[in-house]
């Protein structure tokens, strides 16, 4: 197969990580799970006690970040400090944190290259908020995969639970709700559709249709 970058945004609780690690097994890409970037700047930030709307505490600490990205057959892991820190990203906390510190043009600037020379090297799909509007503009397929905000809520309810984290239905709501409005209406790469994504609504969809309604998209744009 030809070198092939493909661009799948969308708002949390849409189910971008299962679609992107099985799309990345159907076509032998890497997935590239933008978030995890910044959900580990954001762990970084509070293990500092930085507030993460401190903006200017945020942007000089970014000269002692040693973020790594790796990869393995059991896909992509970050580490911090050489720590991986997977295990450790995927709190509420961290996705507020992750939210706000996104909101700063500097730390988005000290990612990009990043992510650029990875899909530059490798065929990748990759997936985030911005991805299709500013960090592969270019990319051969751009899905926007979206839900209602409650079916998002109780998906990341659900999940948080099965791995024995305490939270709330409510609690998952207002985060997303919150984190949704922030990640829109941020000045720097608010997360909006590009104009050529193509919209994936799933709230009535389980995995596998998603899947299946993913792989068509993706054959159709690439002509198989």
């Amino acid at each position: 197969m030809k070198h092939l970058n493909i661009a799948l945004d969308g708002p949390a609780g849409a189910g971008k990580s299962f679609l992107c690690r099985e799309i990345a097994k159907h076509y032998g890409l890497i997935h590239v799970d933008t978030g995890a970037l910044y959900r580990t700047i954001g762990l970084y930030v509070l293990r500092l006690g930085i507030d993460p709307k401190d903006t200017e505490k945020v942007i000089s600490s970014l000269g002692s970040l040693k973020l790594g990205l790796e990869f393995s057959e059991e896909g992509q892991y970050v580490t911090l400090d050489g720590e991986n820190v997977n295990g450790l990203i995927r709190t509420t906390q961290i996705s507020e944190y992750a939210s706000d510190v996104s909101k700063i043009p500097e730390v988005r600037a000290f990612l990009l290259d990043t992510q650029r020379n990875i899909a530059k090297e490798k065929s990748v799909i990759m997936d985030g908020r911005d991805i299709g509007t500013v960090i592969l503009p270019d990319a051969n397929v751009k899905i926007f995969l979206t839900a209602r905000d409650e079916v998002r809520a109780q998906r990341r309810y659900d999940e948080l639970i099965a791995k024995g984290i305490k939270t709330t239905y409510e609690q998952e709501l207002n985060s997303i709700v919150s984190r949704d409005n922030n990640d829109r209406n941020r000045a720097t790469a608010p997360a909006v559709p590009a104009e050529d994504a193509i919209i994936l609504d799933n709230s009535d969809l389980d995995r596998e249709g998603t899947l299946a309604a993913a792989i068509k998209i993706i054959d159709e744009k690439i002509g198989e």
